[in-house]
């Protein structure tokens, strides 16, 4: 097997591809040499003048053994197996799931929110009548912060887990094919809720229990072993917290999940502060995105929105663009009252007329010191000083503080604001008084660095919304890095990104794979 390059035009990659005759008129090889040829990676070139679709693929040939197809994952009836208990059903505790099923472990899923059909409401209150479920928003619910957030399924973190199987599960419930070869795969906000349908169905269909609007509310620990836990309901009912037994606990509750933060604390559990990024969304009409990254004043039916990528490394501190949405769309994702909280997404066919990313700073335990009382909870209590910074400045309601990109540099109120995507709308504010000035004087030297680097960037066109807050946890749950389980607690697995151990999709689904095979080794060494 040989691996070969192409380089197409846009249009010549947006039709019907022969790969096998592209090769042997390229490469100079007899067609008849060639037995098949699977596309590996794809990419949009735009470093030149013109603009290229690049193909990597491998070729095989005549004597050559052609590589075998993924096998399907062998799930189990688990209905009669040892039950594992996995709190959150965001991406790690979906995918944890999954692989206890291949393991003949019957997962018990406790979700706090809602199943993304009935959560679609509660997103449509937070966006026209400025409500926040604190159960059901766009964070908390079925499938997770990701579910109605894009869906990008790009990560770096190749080496933690098995990256394919995370990506070959998404197709085998819905997804595009197309997400094993591209480069920055997504599947889009208008899909990903089908997709987490499909899974949710597997999982019950070989016997797993999905409990939502049930919240864990106690780990019951006797003598530093794990002997179950008591959930409270979050519907509205009026009912007494329930007890459920479990030798194993799956703790991925997520980035957001401030109560299991507060809880493990009040427990006497061992939790810490964890550096994080705090920032702003930045939003362009995607014609200034285009025009720069394509070098053309229109891209064509061809080339997909432009994205970018953007670090800035001020004196101790780094700015970069976090979560970039092509033709994408800034959300409200607040999860409780009084604070604002911005994100952003963008539908499979990224055809909206914005183009948005956060821009966050790196902040740590010396910005934290005014919050040391809080002792392991001071990144958060930071975190939500600035959120609730953000709420009175805008308003008081889900208005999000903005300002124009050049007015924001020059210390000037803007006098209005260019028409965005965020929803609930938006107040003209000076965000210096939003944001600490760690985080403002590094944006400020950032983005007059990326419009020197950047043609367009740096333009009165641009707004910036407050706050992009919600990058990682705040707190990290410590675990031994061999087992995966807590040193304090025998049983219980902190996972994903609310325990601080990913930072995405894909990594949160590995960690999920990682934690469930080491539940499963744990609990083997136990009687049952």
């Amino acid at each position: 097997m040989k691996q070969f390059e192409l380089a197409l035009q846009p249009e010549e990659a947006a039709g019907s591809i022969d790969f096998k005759a592209l090769v042997a008129q390229v490469h100079r090889i007899s067609a008849s040499e060639i037995k098949t040829v699977v596309v590996a990676k794809r990419a949009i070139d735009a470093r030149g003048r013109q603009v290229k679709v690049r193909f990597w693929v491998n070729v095989f040939f005549i004597d050559d053994v052609l590589p075998e197809q993924p096998s399907p994952p062998a799930y189990r009836d688990v209905r009669n197996a040892r039950p594992v208990l996995v709190i959150g059903c965001g991406p790690a505790g979906i995918f944890a799931a999954l692989r206890l099923l291949e393991l003949g472990l019957k997962p018990v899923i406790i979700e706090r929110g809602k199943d993304v059909r009935n959560r679609r409401r509660d997103l449509a209150a937070i966006n026209k009548l400025g409500i926040v479920n604190p159960d059901s928003n766009y964070c908390f619910g079925e499938g997770g912060a990701g579910t109605y957030s894009d869906g990008k399924l790009y990560t770096r973190s190749t080496k933690r887990g098995d990256v394919k199987s995370v990506l070959h599960a998404f197709i085998e419930h819905g997804a595009d094919e197309d997400i094993m070869i591209d480069t920055h795969p997504h599947i889009g906000t208008n899909k990903l809720p089908q997709v987490i349908t499909a899974m949710r169905e597997t999982l019950l269909s070989y016997g797993a229990e999905i409990h939502f609007n049930s919240c864990l509310s106690t780990l019951l620990i006797e003598g530093g072993v794990l002997k179950g836990i008591r959930v409270k309901n979050t519907d509205g009912k009026d009912e007494a917290p329930v007890m459920i037994p479990g030798e194993a606990v799956i703790l991925a509750t997520g980035h957001s999940a401030r109560n299991i933060f507060e809880m493990l604390y009040s427990q006497g559990i061992a939790i810490e502060a964890k550096p994080l990024a705090i920032g702003v969304r930045v939003e362009h009409p995607q014609t200034v995105i285009d025009a720069q990254q394509y070098h053309c004043a229109d891209r064509g039916p061809y080339l997909p929105p432009a994205s970018y990528s953007l670090t800035h490394q001020g004196a101790g501190r780094s700015l970069y663009s976090f979560c970039m949405c092509p033709g994408g769309i800034v959300a409200p994702a607040a999860t409780a009252e009084k604070e604002i909280v911005v994100n952003g997404w963008s539908p499979s066919k990224r055809n909206n007329p914005f183009a948005n990313s956060g821009l966050v700073v790196n902040v740590d335990q010396n910005d934290f010191k005014g919050f040391k009382d809080a002792g392991p909870l001071a990144a958060l209590r930071y975190q939500q000083n600035i959120e609730h910074l953000a709420w009175k400045s805008g308003g008081g309601s889900l208005n999000a503080p903005a300002q124009r990109m050049v007015d924001f540099t020059s210390g000037r109120l803007s006098s209005s604001l260019p028409d965005c995507s965020y929803i609930p709308g938006v107040t003209s504010t000076d965000l210096r008084e939003v944001l600490p000035i760690e985080i403002s004087e590094t944006l400020r030297e950032g983005l007059e660095n990326f419009g020197k680097r950047m043609k367009g960037y740096f333009t009165n066109e641009a707004i910036l919304i407050g706050v992009e807050s919600r990058t990682s946890s705040p707190v990290r749950i410590p675990r031994n890095p061999a087992t995966l389980m807590h040193e304090q607690v025998k049983g219980l697995f902190p996972c994903g990104e609310g325990a601080g151990y990913a930072g995405g999709i894909v990594s949160a689904a590995i960690d999920g794979q990682r934690c469930a095979e080491q539940t499963a080794l744990f609990l083997k060494g136990r009687k049952q």
